[in-house]
């Protein structure tokens, strides 16, 4: 090889010293992957012959004297190929001994990168030469979110920092990079080691610079079930994704999975989708092929030398590692009960609303929704030592959000969520934390309704203890301005001055702002107000959803409709408004009858690039723009939140403007789908009240138990392609949900 690197430098001596030395450099790579079984497999010797001779040439080299050259380098590299092939041949290849493919397609990748940086136009410019960067941009984007987070501390205030233009082309890891990534896949080295986490003192920011929590203290013990609350916007979303991806200080042998987005959809199957989200069961069943399809090799190759040769031992050693390696494996595909995972994975799918059928069809049919039932079942089949949920019964019904919750409350690990259902935390959690005003505060051994009266009680005493002291402040102040100049006195108001000054600074307890919502009262019309019956409908007139269907909606109806997804509900819900006109049956409504329809998906019919006062005018014209956000403070949206983009506002403040917009034609009867997904604890107790004092009639379409427990008193069930009253409340409802999928064995098989 040195001898053509001279002849390298003597063939083309006039070009830039730096391509010759990458020439060179380039050789010496070709000539050792000769020796190397595997990547000797991916070499195409004219291809990369004609690639080093483009270059010279390119740079100035003479093309008859590159292309001699070319000739004799090709001959060598094809004579030493041959030559090592041979060799392996005949003492076996080592090589594959626990061969790591990640490794060969880094290799690769580096080798793809060489070449993209020669052929490279796009410069960073700068005063002296052009030339590619080689910064790794994942070691600078951890710099430069290290200095943004330091100047954001020093400043204690918004802070814009200019990050590095390098970092604006992001791409996205795929999901199995991902999860190796935050979740090593560890044989033994976390044995008896503890799973309990605790943070300390840590701040955490949003954004440009804005803190979410300061000298915060995050304590999870093993085994428990936490319920994190709190405001809309407070960052309860952004923890839960910094412990994901371990920004916070997470002992690397505790497993994470966090559900996030939606699953991307492509031609897998649900049921292989989630059996793939394991990629620990995934690589180590990958692994246990690999192995012992080269044991199989070695038997093969030991019967060609005798069993005393060199040859001979150095396959044994081999055999001996592999199989040592192999128990490993299979020790670690027997903790995780590999063996069960496709019955229980089937078992997740069937409780959160997949049918055998539609578990065997592709992830891309499937609405977005849907897709979102998938990534919460991926999750829960991984069963990570820490799970992180966010809203996850906002994408489910009733059947299925009763299953979740029956589901983690035998979960054996760690569960985070947050969640604004009453219900399911009341359900679901063994603990809860309520984030505000920048901290963490612990309720240990709660569910949501004993955190709530204690908070009350809480801030109660807070409220007493404060005006306790203002009053003590002031009965000090009045001595001392009655007496500050009187000579007999001066001494005591002189020591009452000294015990106001050593008096701590007070701030009055933090209370969560309050907020209302308030529906306009209707003018009074006369029954029959809405009415079905004898209703049947689908889209195919041999495949009915629903058939003979009576529903009556009065003005003082307060009606649950409930049932699983796909069962016909919304199809129900556009009967009653008109847009379905049924195959059989009638549907009378009066004649000055006005309907407010809140949609699940409301946001879709939004222009977020306008404010919410310029939505409503578009919408609703014919009033001032006072009027519009006299009506918007009605439901939260007050000072400058009506006059902002709707794109700012977070989720809860659009759904209080989708309310706001449904009441503008004042209503007799409100149909709302899905009206909690987003509201937070203070947002759902204002719709709930509201929907109570209400004149009129609603029938809602809900997964929030406890909402459906305070406003409604009819519970109609949509199942087996018809829609019937069903003869108790909510909560009875849940145990005859319970009991079907027991009967099915759903619950028990998980």
């Amino acid at each position: 090889m040195s001898n053509f690197g001279l002849q390298v430098r003597q063939t083309v001596p006039a070009i830039d010293p730096v391509i010759t030395d990458y020439a060179i450099g380039y050789l010496g790579h070709l000539f050792h992957a000769t020796e190397d079984s595997v990547l000797a497999q991916q070499l195409d010797i004219p291809k990369e012959i004609q690639f080093l001779s483009q270059l010279l040439v390119s740079a100035g080299g003479e093309s008859d004297k590159v292309n001699g050259l070319a000739a004799k380098v090709q001959e060598a590299l094809k004579k030493q190929l041959a030559d090592n092939m041979a060799k392996l041949a005949v003492t076996g290849d080592t090589s594959k001994r626990l061969l790591d493919v990640d490794l060969i397609h880094n290799q690769q990748r580096d080798l793809d990168s060489s070449l993209a940086l020669l052929n490279s136009t796009s410069d960073i410019a700068h005063t002296g030469r052009n030339m590619e960067t080689r910064v790794d941009k994942k070691k600078l984007q951890k710099a430069e979110a290290k200095i943004a987070k330091k100047v954001a501390k020093r400043a204690n205030k918004f802070v814009q920092y200019e990050a590095s233009k390098l970092l604006n082309e992001q791409t996205k890891e795929d999901y199995d990079s991902f999860f190796l990534k935050v979740n090593p896949i560890d044989f033994g080295a976390g044995a008896g080691k503890s799973k309990d986490i605790k943070v300390e003192n840590f701040d955490l920011y949003v954004g440009a610079g804005k803190r979410i929590l300061s000298d915060a203290s995050l304590t999870l013990a093993y085994g428990r079930r936490y319920g994190l609350v709190g405001q809309n916007g407070i960052g309860k979303s952004t923890l839960l994704r910094a412990l994901s991806r371990r920004e916070l200080n997470i002992p690397k042998h505790i497993t994470i999975l966090h559900v996030e987005q939606e699953l991307r959809g492509d031609e897998t199957t649900a049921l292989q989708s989630v059996l793939d989200a394991d990629v620990w069961r995934k690589q180590l069943l990958h692994e246990q092929a690999k192995i012992d399809e080269r044991i199989s090799e070695i038997d093969r190759l030991k019967a060609e030398f005798e069993p005393e040769s060199l040859e001979a031992k150095k396959l044994e050693n081999e055999q001996n590692d592999l199989a040592e390696r192999l128990e490993e494996v299979h020790e670690k595909l027997s903790e995780m009960e590999s063996d069960r995972a496709e019955g229980r994975a089937a078992s997740i799918l069937y409780g959160l609303g997949f049918s055998e059928e539609a578990q065997q069809q592709p992830t891309n049919t499937f609405s977005g929704g849907w897709r979102m039932r998938l990534s919460l079942a991926r999750a829960l089949f991984c069963k990570p030592d820490l799970l992180l949920l966010d809203e996850p019964t906002n994408m489910l019904d009733v059947p299925s959000s009763t299953y979740l919750a029956h589901y983690l409350q035998t979960y054996p690990a760690t569960v985070l969520v947050v969640s604004h259902d009453r219900a399911f935390l009341n359900e679901v959690a063994t603990d809860i934390i309520h984030q505000h005003s920048e901290r963490l505060d612990y309720y240990r051994g709660s569910n949501f309704d004993s955190f709530y009266n204690t908070r009350e009680e809480r801030l109660k005493n807070q409220k007493r203890e404060y005006e306790n002291q203002m009053q003590y402040r002031q009965h000090l102040q009045a001595f001392i301005d009655k007496f500050r100049y009187n000579a007999a006195k001066s001494s005591e108001a002189q020591s009452r001055i000294k015990k106001l000054e050593k008096l701590p600074v007070l701030e009055p307890p933090q209370e969560e702002k309050q907020i209302t919502f308030k529906f306009p009262e209707p003018d009074k019309i006369q029954p029959p107000i809405l009415q079905l019956s004898g209703v049947s409908f689908g889209y195919d007139p041999n495949k009915l959803l629903l058939s003979d269907v009576d529903l009556d909606v009065q003005l003082d109806s307060r009606i649950a409709l409930v049932g699983a997804n796909g069962c016909g509900k919304t199809t129900l819900l556009k009967i009653l408004m008109g847009d379905n006109t049924p195959l059989q049956g009638s549907v009378t409504r009066n004649s000055r009858l006005r309907i407010g329809y809140f949609a699940q998906h409301h946001v879709d019919q939004m222009d977020l690039n306008l404010s919410a006062v310029s939505w409503l005018s578009t919408k609703f014209p014919g009033k001032t723009d006072e009027e519009y956000r006299r009506h918007l403070g009605s439901f939260g949206i007050t000072g400058s939140l009506s006059l902002q983009k709707m794109e700012s506002l977070s989720g809860g403040q659009k759904s209080r403007v989708a309310f706001a917009s449904l009441c503008l034609n004042t209503p007799h009867i409100l149909i709302l789908d899905e009206p909690s997904n987003h509201l937070d604890t203070s947002g759902l107790d204002a719709l709930s009240d509201a929907l109570k004092n209400f004149k009129g009639g609603v029938l809602m379409v809900s997964h929030d138990v406890a909402m459906i427990n305070s406003v409604c008193n009819e519970i109609w069930v949509s199942e087996d392609g018809t829609v019937k009253r069903f003869d108790g409340d909510i909560y009875a409802y849940k145990k005859y949900i319970l009991a079907k999928a027991d009967a099915s064995g759903v619950v028990k098989r998980h």
